[in-house]
């Protein structure tokens, strides 16, 4: 069998709240395609026994409880951040409070999912007050972002009481699927995804990951259910025209840079971290960056591509090549725990214990990625950043991203 740590793999279908992830029939099929051992499948007699099942490395007990004190500080400063009418942060941004309530769902011992804390219980008041009966969940504007996040929270909740709520943030999600040109054709490089709002006329990629990840975690559970789906092949052609990958990507800003190749930029013609432009031709090639190639990666698992898909693999190739905890590639500090908040996300959907980078190290990443975050704790139990970009000097938003990358890492540990 192929061990997890060699090649990146799709996620396993689990339970989330009242919904459920992928269907287990098409990844066992899948699996069974590659050619894997899976148990459900018949045995042939006359075949070789099996090489003995390798155990997972024994679970550091210390390394785990230093993680959870971790959690407990942050969400102990988070709960003193809290504004008395239920909000995080701004009203006016409802996405804030859905972060901070899923990273206090997200606590290792379960703690806070069942009989919620009042602060919880305003928390969540607040979110269904801002829920509109078109399904948008937001206050004025970023509605795409904001409703996708928080419909994330309500299903991660698990009360029933919700799911008209996500049913309604569902379907307006899939209203905001850009389709230019002639409809149901792919006749334009932002077809297929995802931008601030339905009105939007041009996807990004990050806009495109956050209404994916909300789409792919509160899918209903039950096969066969008459819910109407995203059109996820149109999502998987945007996500590849944000790719820097020559002969996959047709469009003339793709990078012939092998330090680029893989890796993804905002948009179609953009990038946060600028361009180059060819001395002699005067070509103009866009620079690839750590946080938005991580989206990439992540989105593509949610379309469900293949692990073994050129793409999928190109995309792994430049994380593993510019895997760093110290800052954003190409980016410096600008949206630096966002960076690592999608990292951890990324690698725990791979399903990786170990991470073979490019140069031939083998990274232990939970336990450098939690020794980075808690070495980055302040004495209040926030985390900041000094670098504003992307609202990243507010500490309840970074406090909220931290909190729940370590918590992604204790679920591993």
């Amino acid at each position: 069998m192929m061990s997890r740590n060699l090649s990146p793999s799709l996620p396993r279908p689990e339970s989330d709240g009242f919904f459920h992830r992928r269907s287990a029939g098409r990844t066992l099929l899948r699996l069974a395609a590659c050619g894997l051992s899976v148990g459900l499948l018949a045995a042939d007699p006359a075949a070789p026994a099996p090489p003995a099942t390798v155990l997972p490395p024994a679970r550091d007990a210390s390394f785990a409880h230093e993680v959870e004190h971790a959690v407990d500080r942050g969400l102990t400063f988070l709960l003193a951040a809290q504004n008395e009418a239920g909000w995080w942060s701004t009203a006016d941004h409802p996405a804030v409070t859905a972060l901070v309530l899923s990273a206090f769902l997200g606590h290792p011992e379960g703690r806070y999912r069942t009989n919620l804390p009042p602060a919880l219980k305003r928390g969540f008041l607040f979110l269904v007050d801002c829920a509109e009966p078109d399904g948008r969940i937001y206050r004025t504007s970023l509605a795409n972002y904001n409703t996708a996040i928080s419909a994330m929270a309500f299903a991660l909740s698990g009360d029933p009481g919700y799911e008209p709520i996500v049913k309604r943030a569902r379907a307006y999600l899939l209203r905001c699927q850009v389709d230019l040109g002639e409809q149901g054709v792919l006749d334009s490089p932002f077809d297929g995804g995802v931008g601030y709002n339905d009105k939007y006329q041009y996807s990004d990629l990050n806009n495109t990951l956050v209404a994916l990840e909300a789409l792919y975690h509160t899918r209903p559970a039950g096969e066969g259910n008459s819910q109407p789906e995203l059109d996820w092949k149109a999502a998987i052609h945007f996500i590849q025209r944000c790719q820097n990958l020559p002969g996959r990507n047709p469009e003339p800003w793709v990078s012939e840079d092998p330090a680029d190749r893989g890796g993804f930029v905002y948009l179609p013609g953009e990038s946060k971290a600028g361009a180059t432009t060819n001395a002699v031709t005067g070509r103009i090639a866009l620079r690839s960056y750590g946080s938005i190639s991580y989206a990439g990666l992540l989105s593509y698992i949610y379309a469900d591509l293949d692990r073994h898909d050129a793409r999928v693999a190109a995309a792994f190739d430049w994380l593993r090549g510019n895997f760093t905890l110290d800052e954003n590639p190409a980016m410096g500090q600008q949206g630096y725990y966002y960076y690592l908040h999608l990292m951890a996300k990324t690698l725990k959907a791979l399903d990786l214990d170990r991470l073979e980078l490019k140069d031939g190290r083998s990274v232990n990443w939970r336990h450098d990625l939690a020794m980075r975050l808690i070495n980055l704790q302040q004495r209040d139990g926030s985390w900041v950043n000094a670098n504003a970009r992307w609202w990243e000097n507010d500490p309840v938003l970074v406090t909220a991203y931290a909190v729940m990358s370590l918590e992604i890492i204790h679920a591993g540990l």
